[in-house]
């Protein structure tokens, strides 16, 4: 029996009151067990015969879909470190298989869980941006793409907020040098993000308290060619007058 006919059947085997103990050297009845405990969110039985497949029967035909629930499982129990190396996994054991494709960019999700707030050590953002890039490279035509483009853009925001609130906590404790670093790595870095009209806004205001006027005008000259309508541009046109009368 194809394995397709088993997972459309499972729905009754989840509405069953008690579920019997497979054979565990029946890799297909281990499967129906599996399945129909997940459905019925018995995880502590279904991971227990999802467990067996992966260790007693890794060549088998079921063994890409035991390890793709198994990781589904852990996912949805909020153990997400846990659910990523699984899915991890079985990209690498199984590259073929034809949940490759959904592990890559759920792998890509658990670590978007795991990510924290800006100010904190952004690990988990990087490792999924890695998985969401890689999934966008492998699958560009995708109908999963636009919600991994959604997914990028939300964490690389993240990491343009980090940088911008460390270049304007150096602006605030009087380190223009060091904070017009920060803001020059955002526009080189994020400039797609929505911090890059911020980022430009400090770097014009740092370059006057600088007194680096030309390039102050430099500067006021490309971010009124990038954000015609920007929601800075009043503050920009402030800074644009107090050079024009400074001089």
């Amino acid at each position: 029996m194809r394995r397709s006919a088993i997972i459309g059947g499972v729905c009754l085997l989840a509405a069953c009151a008690t579920l019997p103990e497979p054979d565990p050297r029946d890799v297909e009845a281990l499967f129906r067990a599996a399945k129909a405990a997940y459905e019925k969110k018995d995880d502590m039985l279904a991971q227990k015969w999802l467990e067996l497949i992966r260790t007693q029967h890794p060549a088998s035909q079921y063994a890409d879909d035991a390890l793709f629930l198994l990781a589904e499982l852990r996912f949805r129990r909020g153990e997400y470190v846990m659910a990523a190396f699984l899915y991890q996994q079985l990209r690498q054991a199984y590259p073929q298989s034809p949940y490759a494709r959904q592990a890559l960019y759920q792998t890509g999700r658990a670590y978007m869980e795991l990510s924290p707030p800006y100010d904190r050590d952004q690990e988990y953002t990087h490792k999924a941006l890695a998985a969401l890039n890689e999934f966008r490279q492998l699958y560009p035509g995708d109908s999963l793409l636009p919600a991994v483009e959604k997914h990028i853009h939300q964490l690389r925001n993240k990491l343009a907020q980090r940088e911008y609130a460390i270049a304007e906590l150096y602006r605030k404790l009087h380190s223009p040098q060091s904070a017009l670093i920060y803001y020059d790595g955002i526009l080189q870095e994020y400039a797609d993000t929505d911090f890059a009209e911020l980022a430009w806004v400090g770097k014009i205001r740092t370059l006057l308290e600088l007194g680096r006027m030309d390039e102050a005008q430099q500067a006021i000259q490309t971010y009124r060619r990038l954000f015609p309508n920007g929601a800075q541009r009043q503050v920009v046109e402030a800074f644009a007058a107090r050079l024009d009368n400074g001089r």
